[in-house]
């Protein structure tokens, strides 16, 4: 065959390229679904958005302390970690699952999302919690690569996402 007539890389998709994808979109809801539902849940239901002792004991005597106050800051957060979630939830309600369908939203939710780890990172570096910071900079960088692969998902690419991404030309 030459190459001249061989399929490009988005004509022809294979079985593992649904799998893949749909594999791909349920772990990206559910991960980053679960993890901001329950961190905000805790947060903002749970504890009634109150900064728990151990939380106020840490930036007892810094700037966020006095302005606008840790108990604030927490309350933000929490809304912050929760909205990521009921972002991602409307997604799904308007189908953004789907392969033919625009992730806008989802996109929109994980960029919440890295907007809430570097506020919580701010938080841990005022403190001088370096290791607490580090963690944060490893959430922010993964979800930043899901973004990415978000990116790379259907309708941002062909059906044959996968199978195209391996396609060479001769």
């Amino acid at each position: 065959m030459t190459s001249g007539t061989q399929p490009t890389a988005g004509s022809e998709r294979t079985v593992f390229d649904d799998v893949a994808y749909w594999l791909t979109v349920v772990s990206v809801y559910f991960l980053v679904g679960v993890l901001f539902f329950y961190s905000g849940k805790e947060k903002l239901f749970d504890g009634d958005a109150k900064a728990p002792p151990g939380i106020a004991r840490q930036f007892d005597g810094t700037f966020v302390a006095t302005f606008p106050g840790v108990d604030a800051l927490w309350a933000i957060l929490s809304v912050l970690e929760f909205a990521v979630f009921v972002i991602l939830l409307v997604s799904l309600v308007r189908g953004e699952f789907l392969p033919h369908r625009r992730k806008s939203l989802l996109l929109t939710g994980l960029a919440l999302g890295l907007f809430t780890f570097a506020c919580l990172s701010f938080g841990q570096t005022s403190t001088g919690n370096n290791e607490g910071t580090a963690s944060l900079f490893t959430y922010f960088g993964v979800v930043a690569i899901v973004m990415l692969l978000v990116m790379l998902l259907p309708p941002n690419r062909p059906r044959a996402w996968l199978s195209g991404i391996a396609h060479t030309r001769d």
